[in-house]
């Protein structure tokens, strides 16, 4: 089945993804910036201002500050939001970026810290940003179901069939199914979203959060460096971003990238072939944000690369859709549910794997901007 709105999806602007990952205030792409090229592997830092003698710690200690900062700040404000929802929402969505930013790049630059304490802090603040991200993600895939099935069955818009005429199949099928199909997605993921946000209160609470704000503060003003932190920044930095890199590259040259660059492609629709290839586009899509923040960690204020950030925000699409599609067959497989309260899912479920090969689509497109020269 083709989506009638699939060159909509592919090239429409998007709203922020699942997990909010922008970068820092400060390093915010700007309208008209130049569109960048992708380094080649070794070339991650090329413009970058010289370190001098600075040693790698000097040179990445105050990034690790500042994204101590944003986490404490982020924290404050989250504790003062009281019930305002919408801020502590905001609040909520700063803290999982400036913990994922500062586990990832003690994952990237472990071999110049202290490796027993990166390991452990970033252990913590993976489980930290993980349980946070669980209600959020439950809210949004929720919104975004509802969305595509007033959507297809044509509430809303004054488009709805009489439910007299429904019987016949096809459309009017679907518009008989959609609400029932509906109440079932929302009592399903409700549900686990009022798991996922007593999670998150239990471990906001637990004395396993206040010692990770705790050394989160401590890194806000030291960061424990290993022997390999005190070499000149220019002969042990660059190695290990390098690395993230190369590692991307790899990821994304296994990606079927040849298919994904036709709009109607149709792998991402099949069951067995699509569902079991997201694995290493979601590979992909997590080794590109190490690589993203590991270029925030060396290019300092040359700030992040908006043909990475584009690409990145492709694979979030990709990865939204995939999981909605999930929960749209997860419901399908309720025990007696009316046959067309399952129809409705069922296409429900195509409609959001649709939305993965638009995603597929986009980061092919955007992707090619990155081997191109700079205008």
């Amino acid at each position: 089945m083709h989506n009638p709105e699939y060159p909509r999806a592919a090239t429409a602007a998007q709203p922020a993804a699942v997990d909010g990952d922008r970068p820092p205030a400060a390093g915010k792409p700007t309208a008209g910036e130049p569109t960048a090229r992708r380094p080649a592997a070794g070339d991650l830092t090329a413009g970058r201002p010289a370190a001098g003698d600075a040693t790698a710690g000097e040179v990445l200690a105050p990034y690790l500050h500042a994204r101590a900062g944003d986490f404490l700040r982020s924290l404050r404000l989250h504790a003062e939001s009281g019930a305002d929802t919408g801020g502590a929402e905001e609040a909520a969505r700063a803290l999982r970026g400036a913990a994922r930013r500062i586990s990832g790049s003690l994952h990237t630059f472990r071999v110049l810290l202290d490796s027993g304490w990166a390991d452990d802090l970033r252990t913590e603040l993976a489980w930290l940003s993980g349980t946070l991200a669980l209600e959020h993600a439950c809210t949004s895939r929720l919104v975004r179901l509802m969305d595509a099935l007033s959507r297809l069955s044509g509430a809303g818009n004054g488009t709805a069939v009489p439910a007299a005429r429904a019987a016949e199949g096809g459309a009017h099928g679907l518009t008989v199914g959609a609400a029932r199909a509906g109440a079932l997605l929302e009592r399903q993921l409700t549900l686990a979203r009022t798991r996922a946000h007593s999670a998150a209160l239990q471990a906001l609470g637990s004395s396993r959060f206040h010692a990770v704000a705790d050394a989160v503060a401590l890194l806000a003003s030291e960061v424990p460096l290993g022997p390999a932190g005190a070499a000149p920044a220019a002969e042990v930095l660059h190695a290990p971003a390098e690395v993230v890199e190369r590692k991307l590259l790899d990821a994304v040259s296994v990606l079927p990238l040849a298919r994904a660059a036709h709009p109607y492609n149709a792998e991402a629709l099949e069951l067995a072939a699509g569902e079991t290839q997201d694995a290493p586009w979601h590979r992909a899509r997590q080794l590109l944000r190490l690589h993203r923040y590991a270029q925030e960690a060396v290019r300092g204020d040359l700030g992040p690369d908006p043909v990475l950030f584009d690409a990145g925000r492709a694979l979030d699409r990709h990865r939204d859709a995939a999981e909605a599609a999930a929960a749209a067959a997860t419901a399908a497989r309720t025990p007696r549910i009316a046959p067309a309260t399952a129809y409705a899912l069922g296409v429900l479920h195509a409609d959001q794997r649709h939305e993965v090969e638009a995603a597929r689509y986009a980061f092919q497109q955007t992707w090619q901007r990155t081997a191109a020269p700079v205008s």
